[in-house]
Parts: C-alpha cells; sequence; structure tokens
C-alpha cells in the first residue's frame, strides 16, 4: 500500500502541522513502489529519448515529464505536448512561449529539445526531473485530501522563484498571472472574485498591486523572497478559504476571520491580526 500524507486537520492549522513534517513525509512518498518504479524507468530511458517525438510516444516517459511541471491532465494530448517540446523555448513564436499558462515554457525549457544535443542527455537531468516529480506527485496526493493545501505547497515551491527574478516586477506579476496554483493563491488571498480573470489583463495587473500594497506595504512581487512575507500570504489564503468553506475547523476562529476580512477595508490593518 503506498503512503498517504498525513492530514489530521485543514485550514492554517492544518498546513503548520504538514509544513513541520514536510521533508519526513515527502521521503515516504519518493519511497512508495509505484514512485520508485516511475524513478528507475525515467532514469533508464529517458537519455534515449533525444525527440520530442520520441518522448511523446513512451506513456511512462510521458507520465513523470509532465507530472514533474503539473501537467498530468495532458497526458492524452501528445500532438500538443509533442508541439510544445518540439519548438522549445528559443523562438519568440514558438508555442510554449505564446501559452498564458508558463508551465509549459518550463517544461519545455527544462527538456531543450531545441538545441544540439537536447539536454535530456546531461548526466544530471534525469535526478533533477525527478525531484520536481515526486514534488509534485506528493502535491497532487495532498490535494487529493485538501485542495487548498496543494495550492500552498505549490506557492512555497514556486513563488520564491519569481520573486527573486531580475526582470521587472510587472513581468513578475504576469509570470503568477500565467501560473494557475500562484494565481488562484494571489485571488484567494486578495478576496478577488471569480470574474477577475474575465477583466482587462492591464486591470488585472494594477488590481493585484494594489490590493497586494494595501495588505503587505508592498506591491512588489520580490518581497516575497522574505519568507515571513510568504507565510503571512499562505495565511491569508487559507484563513479566507476556511471561513468561505463554513468547516468545523472554522468555527472557533470566524470572528478572528471576520475581522481580517474586514480589515481588508483598512489596508495594513490585516497584518497586525496575521501576527
Amino acid at each position: 500500500m503506498s503512503f498517504q500524507p498525513v492530514l489530521p486537520f485543514g485550514g492554517y492549522a492544518g498546513w503548520r502541522f504538514l509544513d513541520r513534517t514536510l521533508e519526513s513525509q515527502q521521503a515516504a512518498f519518493a519511497k512508495a513502489p509505484a514512485m520508485q518504479r516511475d524513478a528507475d524507468y525515467f532514469r533508464a530511458n529517458i537519455a534515449k529519448a533525444t525527440t520530442a517525438e520520441a518522448l511523446v510516444a513512451d506513456h511512462r516517459l510521458m507520465k513523470v515529464a509532465l507530472g514533474a511541471f503539473g501537467l498530468d491532465d495532458d497526458l492524452p494530448n501528445k500532438a500538443f505536448i509533442r508541439k510544445v517540446l518540439g519548438e522549445g523555448t528559443l523562438q519568440a513564436e514558438a508555442l510554449s512561449n505564446r501559452l498564458s499558462d508558463k508551465r509549459y515554457a518550463a517544461m519545455a525549457k527544462a527538456f531543450g529539445y531545441d538545441l544540439q544535443p537536447p539536454r535530456v542527455g546531461q548526466s544530471d537531468f534525469a535526478d533533477k526531473i525527478l525531484v520536481a516529480y515526486d514534488s509534485r506527485r506528493f502535491e497532487t496526493a495532498v490535494g487529493d485530501q485538501d485542495g487548498n493545501m496543494r495550492l500552498v505547497l505549490a506557492l512555497q515551491r514556486d513563488l520564491g522563484d519569481v520573486a527573486a527574478k531580475t526582470t521587472s516586477e510587472a513581468t513578475k506579476w504576469f509570470t503568477i498571472m500565467g501560473t494557475p496554483p500562484l494565481r488562484s493563491v494571489f485571488e484567494g488571498a486578495l478576496g478577488l472574485p471569480s470574474s477577475f480573470a474575465t477583466l482587462d489583463i492591464d486591470k488585472q495587473l494594477e488590481t493585484l498591486q494594489e490590493r497586494t500594497g494595501a495588505l503587505f506595504g508592498s506591491p512588489d512581487v520580490s518581497q516575497f523572497s522574505d519568507p515571513a512575507q510568504m507565510e503571512k500570504l499562505a495565511r491569508l489564503f487559507l484563513v479566507r478559504a476556511e471561513l468561505a468553506g463554513g468547516g468545523a475547523s472554522a468555527v472557533s476562529g470566524q470572528s478572528v476571520a471576520l475581522q481580517l476580512l474586514q480589515g481588508t477595508q483598512a489596508g495594513g490593518g490585516v497584518l497586525s491580526l496575521l501576527g
């Protein structure tokens, strides 16, 4: 029987438990027989897949490749993935560069099928992909029990990298908007409605910056290089989600959560509640 993540309760308290036990839980999950079989097959065969066509033709390799970037749902979409990988990222008009979801460009860049030779033949390539695959598969298993917890795991993994980039702040925000898990956390934490994504892209950027500035003291993504700021973001997202869900764990903290939501009208006052 495979290892299942242990989540004794939900909400922010549940996240703190998961965060404290994350390393040991991930290690146990990666040792599961099915995960080991995936890893062994990928290490033994990925260097042979020297073209995008060869990778897509091997279901087991494609499973790991897509899983490493959280794109498991695209497993049946062979022609689409072959085009994404085959065109790579070097040309501005490449498909991966034109897609709003930046995970495709990250995958295409990692495999480097537009390079000669592609990166799949590098000695450390398999291990790099498998580290990402183990992490993403663990997140998926967590998400089977608690979708919000999965989003916070993705936040911890990805936001620091975006924040540390040397690109402009606007570019960082566009990356967040093009990365579904990060977008979901920010929209939830900032209390944005489901219709937000239908707004003009520049209006979305303006709103994200304004609300982030009001709640965190700065409109810049770079502030989330600070673990304390990232933790405040995760906490706000989970408290809002817990209140919206109305679960049992939300009841005892309901008054605090209501104050938190009301505090968004007064800007930085929310952060005093977040502590």
